[in-house]
């Protein structure tokens, strides 16, 4: 089936609203492409659980990636439950001591964002067994626009600068990692990747023989469509034979890019002045919170750009929030009360970061298996909302 019989099937498969629908089929897919990239280079790629992690997919994705990356410790359980017997990687900027012994049950894999937190909990980590890192900031950003997520942004609190390490590391704690991490990409292509590595090798060169691993983070849009998969090969290439590393990358994106809808109902239309603005059952601010962050607008199946096609409305969620606005969008024919629309590559960032903001109920998730049929992994409800304001 491709991608418009499937958007045409969604708008008519009498779902309930709003839903959000993972793809199998895109998932698999884009798992494929990235397990080619692992074969042919022999480097190891990670599921980005911050970006996608309904748990419910992992064993569909577990034969394509080498295990999962975790932010904190939540994540590293998830990821050590759910996709067991492969790797458990995490970063946080900063650990909490009091959640770190838990944390050393889960993760193989533990990187420090400072000298100070490498210097409070890296020998435990290596008593425990573990892998030790440092993620080191080459404060070379690749990034036009976007600043929230640009780890090289002038004042980032993200890595290790080279005047920090000068400064404070020794060779004590140097002699506990076993890797370097960073991640200063977003959703770009492999050409920021190997400016990045120039930076790299030019302010951290110096250490990386001495060491078994270098993580290069995540950002890399491996699975669009016009990425450019042959640089990323050289550029993992020339890591491995300069300096004898494994080589991991850590995306989340690329893992369920293009791989997630989210449907959802018209309630009402209004007209203020010459903006005819549709009002439907999903909230931007709840349910696709980077849409309003990132800010960004999301693709919407069977539509165009304001004005392009001959009715234009602004779509927009029924919270309070007066910007809880999508954006405008023109369609072939009006759109109503009753109207279904399916808002596309909503499998990122949304039930990983939805919200109950308004009181506003979450959507149900359901996937799309291969063989046409529909299986609800999660539905949500009242008590869904009241449990995490408290407990009577």
């Amino acid at each position: 089936m491709n991608n418009s019989d499937l958007q045409h099937r969604l708008l008519s498969s009498g779902l309930p609203t709003p839903c959000y629908i993972i793809d199998e089929a895109k998932l698999i897919a884009n798992g494929q492409i990235l397990k080619e990239i692992q074969e042919v280079t022999g480097c190891k790629i990670l599921l980005a659980q911050k970006a996608f992690s309904n748990y419910d997919l992992y064993p569909v994705l577990a034969p394509y990636l080498a295990g999962t990356e975790a932010s904190g410790l939540y994540e590293a359980r998830l990821g050590a439950e759910e996709m067991p017997g492969k790797e458990c990687h995490v970063f946080c900027a900063a650990y909490r001591e009091e959640d770190f012994d838990e944390l050393l049950l889960y993760a193989d894999h533990i990187v420090f964002n400072s000298p100070a937190q490498l210097k409070k909990f890296g020998l435990k980590a290596k008593n425990a067994g573990k892998e030790v890192g440092l993620r080191i900031n080459p404060e070379c950003s690749t990034q036009d626009g976007h600043a929230i997520y640009d780890p090289c942004a002038q004042g980032s609190r993200l890595g290790t600068t080279l005047t920090q390490w000068q400064r404070e590391m020794t060779p004590e704690y140097i002699a506990l990692l076993d890797g370097l991490h960073f991640h200063t990409l977003c959703e770009q292509d492999s050409d920021a990747l190997e400016t990045t590595l120039q930076a790299v090798e030019e302010k951290f060169g110096f250490l990386l023989p001495k060491l078994k691993w270098l993580n290069m983070g995540g950002g890399h849009h491996i699975t669009r469509k016009d990425y450019d998969k042959e640089r990323l090969k050289k550029c993992i290439r020339h890591m491995q034979t300069t300096y004898d590393l494994e080589i991991y990358l850590e995306p989340g994106e690329a893992v369920a890019l293009n791989a997630g809808y989210l449907l959802t109902r018209v309630l009402d239309v209004v007209t203020n002045g010459d903006t005819t603005i549709a009002i439907h059952d999903m909230s931007p601010a709840c349910h696709t919170p980077d849409v309003i962050e990132m800010p960004y607008r999301p693709p919407l199946f069977s539509s165009g750009e304001a004005g392009d096609k001959p009715h234009t409305y602004r779509l927009a969620g029924p919270t309070c929030l007066a910007g809880d606005v999508v954006g405008d969008y023109s369609f072939d024919e009006p759109i109503s009360e009753g109207s279904h629309l399916l808002y596309e590559d909503m499998a990122i960032y949304s039930t990983c970061k939805n919200n109950t903001f308004n009181g506003m109920p979450l959507p149900d998730i359901w996937e799309a298996k291969k063989d046409g049929t529909y299986r609800l992994l999660a539905r949500f409800g009242y008590e869904d909302f009241k449990n995490r304001l408290g407990r009577k």
